[in-house]
């Protein structure tokens, strides 16, 4: 199906050089090289930060006194007195994307079900919904549980939430019921917004049941909207339907405006992977938010507004389930008006039919200029034999975006060629590497700096990201502990529910002037919760490496943000992440990032997916067993042991050959596709899989039995 879409844009001038140009004409300020500019940014703090705040005109009822106010970590107090709104910024180009007949959201499903959203039609729903809420009792600081898809409705009731004060959050359709309880049972929620059922891999999932399952176990919802996807008419009693609540379109709901907010408003809660225990609920802020993500995704992703002449026609596209913080950043589009391109199903067809150019041909009938996916899905294209010349017209293409693993050089390479055989030559691969932690990157892209196939650009303006050694040096062109020396505006407000190590929790006031029993451990001086210190701040001594600029600062400074991943800076600033630094290979003395080992037999067509686990312990000897999936028809005999082996040889040393390896039926994965390392290792050194896993956490748990089965297996081995 064709979709009308804008002519071929104009030169397009790179985001980042637009902000330089910018700074000198503004500020006076040149730099002669993009480190010099880095180094600026993680040194003068309060400076840097501001130019953000200006060159994207955020708009505020009230001053702020400074940017950075106290620079400790955690704790970093952010433009205090100021007040903004997420939803505000994002509907605040209403009406100049709207009068360039330019769409808010463009969305397609499985079904092939194509729809596009004006801005204004974007703006009604969200003040319909928010006064809908508002009418329900909803206040500043109540949260606004979503078990929603990728669909336009669930920016729709993210906005609406965060425009009224609720603090937004969401867990994918996917997800089974114990797995989202852990996550909305800690919180709370008053409200709960959930889909009666998806389609994906070609098949309808009803979630009726699970909808009704939610209800039944969270007490403290007081009112629930059903949005209906599926073809069939499901319906649940005492629920509101999705239409009904966004139905309105009176004076009222043209006049609507979103609230202003304190700077450090909670904004929505988002969860880590959870491998071990509960997942952490993390809350982010308005302010810290949006400034963060408007300098990831314009400058460094060079992703700009569709109306503006420069990038006039720009139309981005991030695929990613509701689970994976990649929704949020995609939904980010919207803050400097963008027009957003989302996909709701399975990128690769269906296991009967396997059909990796689903995407591109979206892509390609959208006129999609900025196409991002995990690091997985290109590696799969690749496999597949995907040829994108198969896929449609896809020229308008400048740009690709990958995270959520490394890419391997051998995986970048083959898109660079099947783009330039199609016309495009010079296509810019945005390799960038963050977290759900702080909703951002550490390391991404340039536009204007050379590209070098495996590794990521630069550190992030603003980010004091450096790589440490065993004594808690910075080093270059060795591996090391990423660790982030200087705080950023996204850095989490608090974990939800956290425990003061200093005593009982301590309330967090809301805008709404009351406070939130379970918000412990807010911005501006009150103790820390335990569980989030020890996230991040645990590993080095408080004042060490905290001297914008370089240099040990006073202990109550705080200590430096540990992101748990080895990570590499090369002299010439380009970056490489080497998987995490919990689950390192370390063999005879070297120490080896999984990633690695990884990019070296993955690339062996006979080989799917693969795990490694080091198991030396404790100055136990090294045993290092690889796990590989393999393609089907291929069993693992000598000659593909020894081509595996021979991979690794190559790639890296004889050192990293693996001592066994065993075919195996899936790789164990998170929700969010993370390999499950650490837990694996933990399992085989002797630990109960209960104590080491999440099973509600994982996206493939049926596959553990085989590893606890394996594991018994070894350990009687060990003992006779």
């Amino acid at each position: 199906m064709e979709t009308n879409h804008p002519t071929p844009r104009p030169p397009y001038i790179p985001q980042i050089r637009l902000y330089q140009d910018w700074l000198r004409d503004e500020r006076g300020l040149q730099f002669d090289s993009y480190d010099a500019l880095w180094r600026w940014s993680i040194t003068e703090l309060d400076a840097f930060w501001q130019t953000m705040w200006d060159y994207f005109e955020i708009e505020s009822p009230t001053p702020h006194t400074a940017a950075l106010a106290v620079n400790t970590m955690p704790g970093a107090q952010w433009f205090p007195g100021a007040q903004v709104n997420y939803a505000r910024q994002a509907l605040r180009h209403v009406d100049a994307a709207h009068a360039a007949g330019l769409p808010a959201i463009i969305s397609r499903n499985e079904k092939g079900q194509h729809r596009e959203m004006p801005w204004p039609e974007l703006r009604r729903q969200v003040a319909a919904l928010a006064l809908h809420l508002q009418a329900q009792g909803v206040k500043p600081g109540d949260r606004v549980a979503a078990y929603l898809p990728n669909v336009p409705e669930a920016m729709v009731a993210l906005l609406a939430t965060v425009a009224i004060g609720g603090v937004w959050s969401i867990c994918a359709p996917d997800m089974g019921t114990a797995a989202v309880l852990d996550r909305f049972q800690q919180i709370e929620p008053t409200v709960l917004i959930g889909v009666d059922g998806v389609t994906y891999g070609g098949r309808d999932h009803d979630r009726t049941g699970v909808l009704q399952e939610l209800r039944a176990a969270l007490p403290t919802v007081k009112h629930a909207v059903l949005l209906c996807n599926l073809d069939a008419t499901n319906s649940i009693a005492e629920w509101t339907y999705w239409t009904s609540a966004t139905a309105r379109n009176d004076a009222e709901t043209a006049a609507f405006e979103p609230m202003w907010l304190p700077f450090d408003h909670p904004l929505w809660i988002v969860y880590s992977s959870g491998t071990t225990g509960l997942p952490k609920p993390i809350v982010h802020g308005h302010g810290g938010t949006l400034l963060v993500a408007l300098q990831l995704k314009v400058l460094h992703n060079d992703i700009g507004c569709s109306y503006a002449a420069n990038s006039f026609g720009e139309r981005y596209h991030w695929y990613s389930s509701t689970g994976w913080v990649m929704w949020n950043a995609q939904l980010s589009g919207l803050l400097s008006g963008t027009t957003c391109v989302i996909y709701d199903g399975n990128p690769g067809g269906s296991k009967e039919h396997p059909d990796w150019g689903v995407l591109w041909r979206f892509a390609a009938e959208t006129g999609v200029t900025f196409f991002g996916a995990g690091a997985a899905f290109f590696a799969n294209c690749m496999k597949s034999g995907l040829q994108l010349a198969d896929c449609g017209d896809l020229t308008r293409i400048r740009a690709l975006g990958t995270t959520g693993s490394p890419l391997s050089p051998e995986v970048q390479q083959w898109g660079t060629a099947q783009l330039a055989g199609l016309g495009t030559p010079d296509i810019w691969w945005n390799n960038i590497s963050g977290g759900t932690d702080f909703c951002g990157a550490f390391i991404g892209g340039n536009r204007e700096m050379p590209q070098v196939p495996g590794e990521m650009q630069c550190r992030m303006l603003g980010a004091a990201v450096e790589s440490w050694n065993a004594e808690g040096l910075p080093v270059t062109d060795e591996v090391g502990e990423l660790v982030c020396a200087q705080p950023i505006p996204s850095m989490p407000l608090y974990l939800w529910g956290d425990v003061s190590t200093a005593g009982p929790p301590q309330g967090a006031k809301a805008s709404s002037g009351g406070s939130d029993p379970h918000a412990v451990g807010k911005r501006g001086g009150d103790p820390f919760g335990s569980r989030y210190l020890s996230s991040y701040f645990d590993m080095y001594p408080a004042g060490h490496g905290r001297q914008p600029g370089g240099g040990n600062g006073p202990a109550n400074m705080g200590a430096v943000w540990r992101h748990g991943d080895w990570l590499k800076v090369g002299a010439n600033g380009g970056c490489v992440i080497y998987g995490r630094s919990d689950a390192t290979i370390n063999r005879h003395g070297l120490r080896m990032g999984t990633s690695e080992i990884y990019s070296a037999v993955e690339s062996l067509p006979e080989v799917l997916d693969s795990l490694v686990v080091d198991l030396e312990y404790l100055g136990r000897e090294s045993y290092m067993p690889l796990f590989v999936v393999l393609r089907p028809g291929v069993a693992l005999d000598d000659a593909v042991r020894g081509r595996i082996n021979a991979a690794v040889r190559t790639a890296l040393s004889p050192r990293f050959v693996p001592d066994d390896i065993f075919a195996v039926a899936e790789v164990p994965r998170t929700l969010t596709g993370k390999k499950q390392e650490l837990p694996i290792k933990k399992l085989l050194l002797g630990q109960p899989i209960d104590k080491v896993v999440n099973r509600d956490a994982m996206a493939n748990p049926g596959c553990l039995d085989w590893y606890v089965a394996f594991a018994a297996e070894r350990a009687a081995a060990a003992q006779g």
